[in-house]
């Protein structure tokens, strides 16, 4: 039987999406298991899937579809992952040029059992998608990747448009959502890209909801802009199953908007903020904005 729905799953009236279904939606998704690929949207259940899809715009999520870790919010599958398959990005590419894409997305589990955590992979994706979609622009949302540095110099050396690692959360609570994380590794991963290539454009993002306060948020966009992060997206925090964090609190549209002009005034480029606002939401019109002068 379905889940009844509760006080506590019910969600406010101003967290909607609409249902995918869309001629985009159904040609893009079956393209996706043609090419045995799996995408974020779909792993982490994310609720603007149909609108991205009917954009033409996706994000490919490479090294399989489980993760070494277990964060306390995330959908993705955990355990022992696959062997690694060294044909997906060759596949990724042949993908977004079937598409026609004009901006992909390319982000992965976390795969601490390789000691490059899958660098090699992320940077023969970009190699090869500009081999056959030189037109589309390319940003990676990576793990922290251990704080191995060469592997960090690996993916730049290939020239994404974007390097995006979401912080997720703020100091304060970090530890309690992502246990095998670092908050000031994930710092250090943003400020170390600008050493090595200081033109690439950075990105991060926060999830709201789960346990932190608004001083807490303002501290953590600060730590942010000290390393020079452009783009910033802050979604709400949607509890994906009654075994992950609860949800403590649905931030209201005008809160999101409140939280956007303190990134705005802080010096980020873009900020998108919003309660269905995720990584990779509206990516191509986040990357113009950090590249317009």
């Amino acid at each position: 039987m379905p889940e009844k729905r509760t006080s506590e799953t019910r969600l406010p009236p101003w967290i909607k999406a609409k249902m995918p279904g869309g001629p985009k939606y159904m040609e893009l998704k079956e393209l996706m298991r043609k090419k045995n690929l799996h995408t974020v949207c779909e792993e982490a259940h994310c609720p603007n899937i149909g609108e991205c899809w009917e954009r033409g715009t996706a994000t490919f999520m490479i090294l399989g579809e489980i993760c070494t870790r277990a964060c306390r919010y995330c959908a993705v599958t955990t355990g022992k992952p696959n062997e690694l398959d060294t044909f997906e990005p060759i596949r990724v590419a042949e993908s977004v040029k079937s598409m026609n894409l004009s901006y992909c997305v390319i982000t992965a589990v976390n795969r601490d059992d390789l000691s490059d955590g899958g660098a090699a992979i992320f940077a023969d994706c970009i190699k090869r998608i500009r081999e056959t979609s030189p037109h589309c622009k390319v940003e990676v949302l990576i793990p922290d990747l251990q704080g191995n540095w060469d592997a960090l110099k690996l993916i730049l050396d290939q020239k994404p448009d974007v390097l995006n690692h979401n912080i997720e959360s703020t100091r304060e609570i970090f530890p309690l959502v992502r246990a095998k994380g670092d908050y000031d590794l994930s710092l250090e991963l943003l400020a170390k890209s600008k050493a090595i290539d200081p033109s690439i454009v950075t990105k991060s993002g926060i999830i709201v909801g789960m346990g932190e306060d608004t001083k807490q948020l303002k501290s953590t966009m600060q730590d942010l802009r000290e390393v020079d992060c452009d783009l910033l997206t802050i979604g709400q925090y949607l509890r994906p199953s009654q075994k992950h964090l609860k949800t403590v609190k649905y931030y209201k549209p005008d809160e999101f908007e409140d939280l956007k002009q303190v990134g705005l005034n802080l010096g980020f480029k873009h900020v998108a903020s919003g309660p269905l606002v995720r990584s990779s939401y509206h990516a191509d019109e986040q990357h113009m904005s950090a590249t317009t002068v």
